[in-house]
C-alpha cells in the first residue's frame, strides 16, 4: 500500500485533502461542544404530588407503599426516596446486567397496580432518571408583583422553546399557581351551607364533560363541554345555590376567590431584586456555545420590547467555561505543531515537517 502511495502521488494528495476535509467537519459539525455530557443514570425514579399532605402522611400513605410494591421486581438493586410536604420520590437503581427499560415497565406495571394510595393523591409518574447540564440561566428581574413576575417568566419560557435551537427549558425555584377559595362560619350559617357543599358544588360545575357523538351524513361529530375553572373569574360563576324562579346564589357573592400561588417558603433574589430563573440546558448533539449564544442575542432583543418594570439577564453561563478550554486546546495544538514542525525540519525535509505538522 505505502509502494503504490509512493508511485501514485496524486492519490496520496487527494486522500489527505479528503482526511482533512474530513476532519474540519467533523470538527466543526459533528462532535457536540458541551460542558458537561448528558447522561441516563442507572436508575427509575418514581414521583408522586400529595398536596397538601405532611411528611409523615406522605412517607405513610404512598412512599413506604410504593417501595412495597417495587422492592421485589427482579433487577432492583437498592431504593431511595425522599418525603417531603406534598410530594415523594422513589429512586429504584438498577442492578448490573439488566435493562433499565425493561425494568422501567416492570416498575411501571407494579405501580399502576397500587388501588391503595390516598384518593387526593396525583397518579405517580414513573420514568428514567437522566442529568441534562444546564448551559445558561434566564434571569426575569423586578420590583414588581409575584403574578406579574411569573406571568413574564412563563412567556420567556414559551418564546424561548420556539426557538429550533433551544429544547429543555424550564422554571427553577417558582411556587404553583393556586385558587384559594374563603369562606366565612357566619356565611356559611347564613345559607346553611357546609364546606362539603360547597367542594361539591364546584366539582360538578368545574369539569370538562364528554357528551359523546352526533352521527352526520358527512361523519361523526364529537360533542364535548367545557367547564373547568381555571381563573378567578370562573370559579366567581359557579353557582352554589340554586332554587326555582330564584336567582342562583354564585360562589363569587359568599366567598373570597385569591387567584395567586402556593403559599411556600421560596425567596430567589438576582442583585438584591424578586427574580425568576428559567434553566437553559442542552440535550443530545446541541452545541453549548450556540445554546448559551441564541439566549443572550433574545434577552438583548427582549429588554428593548419590555414595558412592565421587568428586565432580563444571564447568569451561570457556563460556555464561558467552554471556551476556555476550547482556547487551551486550540493554543496546546498550536505550540505542539510548531514544535513538532521546527524538529523535523532539522532533521527531515521541510516539505515533509510541513505535511506532518498539517
Amino acid at each position: 500500500m505505502i509502494e503504490w502511495f509512493a508511485r501514485n502521488p496524486v492519490a496520496a494528495n487527494l486522500l489527505m485533502v479528503a482526511i482533512i476535509i474530513i476532519g474540519l467537519f467533523s470538527a466543526s459539525r459533528s462532535i457536540p461542544l458541551e460542558v458537561f455530557p448528558s447522561f441516563e443514570v442507572e436508575a427509575v425514579d418514581i414521583s408522586t404530588v400529595y398536596r397538601g399532605a405532611t411528611p409523615n402522611s406522605v412517607e405513610d400513605g404512598i412512599t413506604k407503599r410504593i417501595e412495597e410494591a417495587i422492592y421485589t421486581i427482579e433487577g432492583v438493586k437498592e431504593i431511595n426516596s425522599r418525603s417531603s410536604e406534598g410530594a415523594s420520590v422513589v429512586t429504584a437503581q438498577v442492578d448490573s446486567g439488566y435493562e433499565k427499560r425493561e425494568l422501567l415497565n416492570n416498575i411501571k406495571l407494579k405501580v399502576d397496580a397500587l388501588s391503595t394510595l390516598p384518593n387526593g393523591a396525583e397518579k405517580p409518574i414513573v420514568s428514567l432518571s437522566r442529568f441534562n447540564p444546564g448551559v445558561i440561566q434566564v434571569a426575569v428581574v423586578g420590583d414588581v408583583s409575584e403574578k406579574v413576575l411569573r406571568i413574564t417568566a412563563d412567556n420567556v419560557r414559551n418564546e424561548l422553546l420556539a426557538n429550533s435551537d433551544l429544547t429543555l427549558v424550564e422554571l427553577i425555584g417558582v411556587s404553583d399557581y393556586e385558587i384559594g377559595i374563603e369562606i366565612s362560619p357566619r356565611t356559611l350559617d347564613d345559607f346553611n351551607l357546609s364546606l362539603q357543599d360547597v367542594s361539591d358544588a364546584i366539582g360538578r360545575s368545574s369539569v370538562d364533560i364528554s357528551a359523546g357523538n352526533v352521527k352526520t351524513r358527512d361523519g361523526d361529530i364529537l360533542v364535548r363541554a367545557d367547564g373547568q375553572a381555571y381563573v378567578q373569574q370562573d370559579f366567581a360563576a359557579i353557582p352554589v345555590i340554586t332554587q326555582l324562579g330564584a336567582d342562583p346564589v354564585l360562589l363569587g357573592d359568599i366567598a373570597t376567590i385569591n387567584d395567586g400561588f402556593e403559599d411556600q417558603p421560596l425567596i430567589t433574589r438576582f442583585n438584591g431584586k424578586p427574580a425568576i430563573l428559567i434553566d437553559v440546558a442542552r440535550t443530545g448533539k446541541q452545541s453549548s456555545l450556540k445554546i448559551a449564544s441564541t439566549v443572550r442575542r433574545y434577552i438583548e432583543d427582549k429588554n428593548l420590547t419590555l414595558s412592565n418594570g421587568v428586565s432580563l439577564d444571564f447568569w451561570d453561563d457556563d460556555s464561558k467555561v467552554l471556551k476556555g478550554r476550547l482556547n487551551t486546546l486550540l493554543s496546546s495544538g498550536l505550540y505542539g505543531g510548531l514544535l513538532v514542525l521546527l524538529v523535523l525540519s532539522l532533521f527531515l525535509r521541510p516539505a515533509i515537517a510541513f505535511w506532518v505538522f498539517l
